[in-house]
């Protein structure tokens, strides 16, 4: 079997940065070799004191959520404007495209409309509909929620590895289930610091399986009669990672191997209060990696956290309690600039 079937990770997940020009109808091209027409886009400007902007194709492009609050989704008609074929278009608000600002966008590939009738096809117990990317393993979901313990299918056709789940208009936490917490009764919040948590109602204490997703009774996944988005993530060899390490409180730091020479990692603290940190390949483009920001704070962009990118994973260059506490766990989520070996078997090389 091939080591990856991923051999240009651009295809589904690429990274921009721009310098923001306070102007309606700014189209903005990725600069990956493939095209993208994201449907999942997470934008942050760097330089301001803004919230993270999440959006999706499935829900539309006026639609709005931000990580740094439990707060619902907003209409805005000023931010973004459209998902194109290769990039994206956005109006002239600070929060997208602030004026000489330094900007950054994260996007993903979906693609595929899903419906599943779960009467008719007796998989899941929810109605669920989305687009899905079975290749990048990756789906947008959409439920109405019962308000009872219930399955969703998810459309990937191996079980995920991380699910992001949040009410579109209710006011409730952004639930995280990972397979690096402790087990599928515990979640962590992103729009928090705390550490994870055991709240068996969330994911019903139950893990995903290659066809479903559980939930509990708890308002922040299963609001009765209000329409949850989960963004469901499964791991590909070569291209995506979802894991844990232990850190060892060292600026020779833990090693993380993913298999690939990573174009982002995002990845938290799970024992202690510390912020979620996000790291990508462009910023600032070269080793160490310590250009920063923080899903759940509208901080500006800011310097430490230390990690370095490799061909074949991360490392940590730092004894930040954020990063690498001693003896403490830490959840990651990578994506691949390129896999560690291709699948003719041609090696990539380190930065």
């Amino acid at each position: 079997m091939a080591y990856t079937t991923i051999d240009d990770p651009t295809a589904y997940f690429q990274t921009k940065i721009y310098t923001g020009n306070g102007a309606n109808n700014r189209a903005l091209t990725f600069d990956g070799n493939s095209d993208l027409q994201p449907d999942w886009l997470w934008i942050k400007n760097r330089s301001e004191t803004q919230s993270h902007a999440l959006f999706d194709s499935v829900r539309g492009a006026t639609k709005r959520l931000g990580t740094i609050s439990a707060s619902a989704e907003s209409t805005e008609n000023t931010n973004l404007d459209s998902f194109d074929s290769d990039g994206f278009t956005v109006d002239s608000e600070l929060i997208v495209n602030g004026n000489a600002d330094n900007m950054v966008a994260w996007a993903w590939k979906a693609g595929t409309s899903f419906s599943n009738d779960a009467s008719s096809t007796s998989i899941g117990t929810i109605d669920s509909t989305g687009s899905v990317n079975t290749d990048a393993g990756f789906s947008i979901i959409t439920y109405t929620a019962s308000g009872s313990n219930a399955t969703i299918a998810h459309g990937l056709g191996v079980a995920p590895a991380w699910i992001i789940v949040k009410g579109r208009t209710t006011d409730n936490n952004w639930r995280v289930g990972h397979n690096g917490l402790s087990s599928w009764t515990y979640r962590i919040n992103l729009e928090a610091t705390a550490a994870e948590s055991s709240q068996a109602n969330v994911w019903n204490s139950t893990a995903p399986t290659s066809s479903v997703f559980s939930i509990g009774t708890s308002s922040s996944v299963n609001d009765s009669g209000v329409v949850h988005m989960a963004y469901c993530f499964a791991e590909k060899k070569g291209y995506s990672k979802f894991g844990s390490y232990v850190g060892n409180g060292n600026a020779d730091g833990a090693f993380i191997y993913t298999g690939f020479s990573p174009a982002m990692v995002i990845y938290k603290n799970t024992e202690d209060t510390q912020d979620w940190v996000i790291k990508d390949n462009k910023r600032p483009g070269y080793n160490q990696v310590n250009d920063v920001l923080y899903p759940n704070g509208n901080y500006v962009e800011g310097h430490g956290a230390d990690i370095d990118f490799l061909s074949n994973g991360f490392k940590c260059r730092t004894t930040a309690d954020n990063t690498n506490a001693s003896g403490e766990k830490f959840i990651y989520m990578a994506f691949a600039e390129n896999p560690f070996v291709t699948s003719t078997g041609v090696p990539a090389t380190a930065r």
